[in-house]
């Protein structure tokens, strides 16, 4: 746990929270800045900053919750939204999952997608530079 972490604080019970569901690994709580009813976020027990750091036992563990929590809030259409570093917009620093309920067209996440058109080529070579790397 990391001692300046405010989800580490949250997860040590320094600072409250509205805890929806809990395991040995992971804990899931009403976001206090929610998007609709029932937006909540879904922490692993381990202080990491990116998805990439996480041991895998805790990601094995924190969808079956993500799934729980889903289902919980009662949404027939929701987001599930994990951001990786400041420039993908996350701004807590401890690996997390949003379960945001999307209710209508007005309350929920809102998302632009400005998708680009790459090359087959461009593709290709995409491909291969990932595949060397796994």
């Amino acid at each position: 746990m990391s001692t300046s972490c405010i989800f580490c604080k949250i997860i040590e019970r320094k600072i409250p929270s509205v805890k929806i569901f809990e395991t040995a690994l992971s804990y899931a709580f009403l976001d206090v800045g929610p998007l609709s009813e029932g937006h909540t976020l879904v922490i692993p027990k381990y202080h990491a900053k990116f998805l990439h750091e996480l041991p895998d036992e805790y990601l094995a563990d924190i969808l079956p919750v993500a799934k729980k929590v889903a289902i919980a809030t009662g949404a027939e259409q929701y987001n599930l939204l994990q951001n990786n570093g400041p420039l993908a917009h996350q701004v807590v620093e401890h690996v997390h999952f949003h379960v945001i309920p999307k209710p209508n067209d007005v309350e929920g996440l809102g998302i632009k997608w400005p998708s680009t058109k790459p090359s087959k080529e461009e593709i290709d070579a995409t491909a291969k530079r990932m595949l060397e790397k796994l």
